[in-house]
């Protein structure tokens, strides 16, 4: 097991201003766990920008490490710089560097290619002031051709001059320390944290993994299914499981952990009850 791991929690941006008193709520109750940062996500081609920034600004505002998500699609070299310098005035020492999925109806991404360029971009403007964050795929990247390819990307990006990485969600022990050990091989010696996806409701989880490429272990998904509308069973079984998952991957060394909380404070707040991390 790491001897520190460091934990972190993802949002994403409110679209009303009901939703922006919830999140305000959700952060209230998650302050009191040892959450090193906040990440906020970008909108898909950009389009929660505004609202990405006003989110980051309000919790480094409540004295809480914020790290904003950047994404290749729908932004151009000015509007990153002039980004990159409103989180530095408000002393935000983190970014997630995205390369980001082409939303429908976009035909072109702008003026960085490849979430690499935009590191290598971030470094150039910026020097070392951000810690780098970026994107991995244990399971692969479902538009890779292989996975070597998505390896040799990671490398690219690690490269660029980015920190660590935050992978995609799985609930395969084996595919992270496969992983790892590809990566190893390859010389990629930089921190690689598990991403943990909570499971409340099955369906919309199934959906989203569907989408990412995210395996779902055939004896899950049909446990799962078993409980058909027994909300409560979903959500009992879904903690055990994700809370085991978290505890495996400490136990062989991941760094840490990063919740995709969707807004949602309560099962990332049990489950790290149950690591005794609370």
């Amino acid at each position: 097991m790491a001897n520190h791991p460091t934990y972190s929690a993802e949002f994403f941006p409110p679209q009303t201003a009901e939703g922006i008193e919830k999140l305000r709520s959700v952060r209230k109750q998650l302050r009191q766990l040892p959450l090193e940062f906040f990440s906020v996500t970008f909108g898909a081609g950009g389009s929660t920008r505004d609202r990405t920034l006003e989110t980051v600004l309000e919790i480094r505002s409540e004295g809480i490490d914020a790290a904003p998500h950047l994404s290749c699609i729908g932004t151009t070299r000015d509007t990153v710089r002039e980004l990159l310098d409103r989180y530095r005035e408000a002393g935000i020492r983190r970014i997630v560097a995205l390369r980001g999925d082409l939303p429908s109806g976009v035909g072109e991404f702008g003026d960085f290619r490849y979430a690499n360029e935009l590191v290598a971009f971030i470094r150039e403007t910026t020097g070392d002031w951000f810690h780098i964050e970026v994107a991995a795929y244990p399971e692969v990247h479902p538009q890779a051709r292989s996975p070597r390819d998505d390896l040799l990307a990671l490398k690219r990006k690690f490269d660029a001059g980015a920190n660590s990485a935050i992978t995609q969600y799985f609930y395969n022990t084996d595919a992270y320390a496969m992983f790892i050990d590809d990566c190893a091989k390859l010389g990629i010696t930089q921190p690689i944290v598990p991403g943990i996806m909570p499971i409340a409701n099955f369906s919309k989880i199934a959906r989203f993994s569907e989408a990412c490429g995210a395996d779902i272990p055939r004896w899950m998904r049909k446990r799962f299914e078993g409980f058909g509308d027994d909300a409560a069973s979903v959500r009992a079984f879904g903690l055990d499981v994700v809370t085991t998952l978290c505890e495996r991957l400490l136990r062989h060394g991941a760094p840490g952990l990063h919740f995709y909380t969707l807004n949602q404070a309560g099962l990332t707040n049990t489950i790290m009850q149950r690591l005794g991390a609370a």
